[in-house]
């Protein structure tokens, strides 16, 4: 499946195969279509993982996205926006994490130099839309970037992938993985992003984005 070929600078970007998504993943409300997990992105192949997003309002404080594996350690981030989502995702083991601030719900430190944080911001854009403006901003924060993207669907919401690096040097590399999801709330549309990163040749970056990627709950205010 093609990835959004969007260039900026030196920029490579590159397609890749879906995410696989965990299984047991339900929406909880009853007038909402059921979830299917790992089903195939929209047919526009320069969109993965962008899906027709569902408009079904939902009773308050649902989950709509529940993993049935959680992790032995998971933090629940939140904004203060009330129409915001709430997104719980599982912590590596060894990491710690405090509270954000504005549209950072959470930020983590590991070891080795590996950190992440969880983003919740409104956001005025479609699906496509939003993965395209969150994709021009990874890479513009580099003037050497590679990124590919894959289609990850969360539930029934529409989900990307991005692994890639940066670098504006030979011993100033930078590994990240992204993945990022488009929600609405019955007010407004909301883009949540989880960002890894970490120096390049590091080895627990595979294993600590798996743990901050793979369970992601989600409820709906």
């Amino acid at each position: 499946m093609a990835a959004v070929m969007t260039l900026s600078g030196c920029v490579r970007v590159s397609a890749g195969d879906p995410v696989a998504q965990p299984t047991g993943a339900v929406r909880t409300s009853t007038p909402a279509p059921s979830s299917t997990i790992g089903t195939p992105s929209a047919p526009d192949d320069s969109q993965p993982g962008v899906l027709p997003t569902q408009r079904t309002p939902v009773p308050a404080n649902t989950i709509t996205c529940a993993p049935p594996n959680s992790p032995p350690v998971s933090v629940a981030a939140a904004i203060a926006d009330p129409a915001a989502p709430r997104i719980t995702v599982g912590v590596p083991e060894g990491w710690s994490f405090t509270a954000g601030t504005a549209d950072v719900a959470v930020t983590m430190q590991g070891p080795q130099g590996l950190s992440a944080a969880v983003t919740i911001a409104s956001t005025t854009l479609d699906a496509a839309a939003a993965f395209r403006d969150y994709t021009d901003r990874v890479m513009a924060t580099s003037a050497m970037s590679t990124v590919s993207i894959l289609p990850a669907e969360l539930c029934e919401y529409s989900g990307q992938q991005l692994t890639g690096t940066w670098s504006d040097g030979p011993d100033e590399g930078v590994a990240f993985v992204d993945r990022i999801v488009h929600v609405w709330t019955a007010t407004s549309d909301f883009l949540i992003a989880i960002h890894v990163e970490g120096p390049t040749g590091v080895d627990g970056l595979a294993a600590a984005s798996s743990v901050l990627t793979d369970y992601v709950e989600l409820t709906i205010p």
